[in-house]
């Protein structure tokens, strides 16, 4: 199909582009024209219309100028699937060798070099691309990558996520009905959240950046990677309701992906088990129970109890001891609870740390205390005292299953008083998330 002369070259070109653009406009748009029950067909029909556009493209020999550009779109073409692709990468290598301002070719190589875990390189070919032109693309993939690079030291890591940010912003503040900026920068977000002691106004821009991306762009709905992330952070809010509606979409825009549904089931058994215990006080013998219970003492609630605690102003107060049935929702200012712990549950996820906590009168609640270290926990038996404790109660409906519990968060175990101690700064550890190589 191509032609002599520069005129001739011209109009090809566009006809490539024009062919390229037809065959992403498929793939990003695919739920406008298709079912979410088609979603287990998706790959395979972007991989047929792939194929077809490459025929329809033909030979690109004949491009005397602009074969740059034609090496570029066929490569681009080659790399629509989130396979690694090696033709695609030996056509964009020769592109940028042609054209080493051809950005939209460094930034179609960085993104093979991404799929095929060579993060270093895809790092350069994205700082490259903006040393030509700034553009949306290059720190929308610069911010992805900055995550995944291979860090010397964890204030390395924490360093490259906060960069991370700041190229996620650029690219926002490029183009603001940009979806794909909006849900890099939530991701980017979600990486600092977990990297800076989960400080809970970054959560909430995470959540912003993720509603800005549906609200500008009615694909970024379709994306199962922005559910799966968002269930991500609503599961650590412990606004459980939402987490399992965001991994049941993320599941069903991707069947493919065994994670969602992993997911989703894991917090399903989590729920399960716990209702289960509490409602069973930990299936502890009666006569037992009324033993631990009968044996809890004032001198075990340690400085909650001595007027010694110190308040989150840094002033030293008096808690007033209370029953856990006598606590409010939300947090419960100038209040200690005593109790006997008379289950633990452990998960996969290591965090957060679950346990079942009992006093003489009521039901019993469950606890969860997160940024613990691994090695951290508590036994039945043992007394906890929790100063101000924040208590919400849970009312969890999902796929015809429900669960009602009442469950107190506590962010760090150094504000838990074990057996009358307060727990050591040794105790105390960063929370991770883990992300799939190319979750983007």
């Amino acid at each position: 199909m191509a032609e002599e002369g520069g005129e001739g070259n011209h109009q090809a070109l566009q006809t490539l582009q024009e062919l390229v653009d037809g065959l992403y406009y498929f793939r990003d748009h695919y739920f406008e024209s298709h079912s979410v029950e088609a979603a287990g067909r998706k790959q395979q029909d972007v991989l047929e219309e792939m194929e077809k556009t490459l025929q329809q493209m033909g030979g690109i020999d004949g491009y005397s100028q602009g074969r740059a550009q034609a090496l570029m779109l066929k490569g681009k073409a080659l790399n629509v699937t989130p396979d690694y692709n090696p033709q695609a990468e030996e056509l964009l290598a020769k592109a940028v060798k042609l054209d080493p301002e051809l950005v939209e070719a460094w930034n179609q190589l960085g993104e093979a070099y991404w799929k095929k875990g060579d993060i270093t390189a895809a790092h350069t070919c994205f700082s490259g691309a903006l040393g030509h032109r700034k553009n949306k693309v290059s720190l929308q993939n610069l911010s992805m990558v900055l995550r995944q690079l291979r860090a010397e030291s964890t204030e390395q890591h924490a360093q490259n996520v906060m960069d991370s940010v700041r190229q996620a912003k650029l690219a926002v503040q490029m183009d603001v009905r940009d979806g794909r900026s909006w849900y890099i920068l939530g991701n980017a977000y979600l990486s600092l959240f977990f990297n800076t002691g989960q400080n809970p106004s970054i959560s909430q821009q995470a959540l912003s950046a993720y509603a800005q991306a549906e609200k500008v762009d009615p694909t970024a709905s379709c994306n199962p990677d922005l559910h799966l992330n968002r269930a991500t952070l609503h599961k650590y809010e412990e606004n459980y309701t939402e987490a399992l509606e965001g991994f049941s979409r993320a599941a069903a825009l991707d069947p493919a992906w065994p994670e969602p549904r992993q997911r989703q089931q894991q917090l399903l058994d989590f729920l399960e088990r716990l209702t289960s215990l509490l409602e069973n006080k930990g299936k502890v013998k009666v006569k037992k129970l009324q033993s631990m219970l009968g044996s809890l003492r004032p001198s075990q609630l340690g400085p909650c109890g001595d007027g010694r605690y110190q308040g989150s102003s840094g002033q030293k107060v008096a808690l007033e001891h209370r029953l856990l049935s006598a606590l409010q929702p939300g947090v419960n200012t100038g209040a200690v609870v005593l109790g006997r712990v008379v289950f633990s549950l452990t998960t996969d996820e290591k965090v957060p740390f679950t346990f079942g906590l009992a006093d003489s009168k009521g039901p019993c609640f469950a606890v969860t205390v997160y940024n613990m270290v691994q090695s951290w926990g508590v036994l039945i038996g043992d007394s906890v005292a929790i100063p101000e404790p924040h208590l919400q109660h849970h009312h969890v409906q999902h796929q015809g299953k429900s669960f009602s519990f009442p469950g107190i968060r506590v962010e760090t175990p150094l504000l838990l008083v074990v057996n009358g101690k307060t727990q050591g700064p040794g105790t105390q550890a960063a929370a991770t998330v883990a992300y799939r190589a190319q979750s983007e």
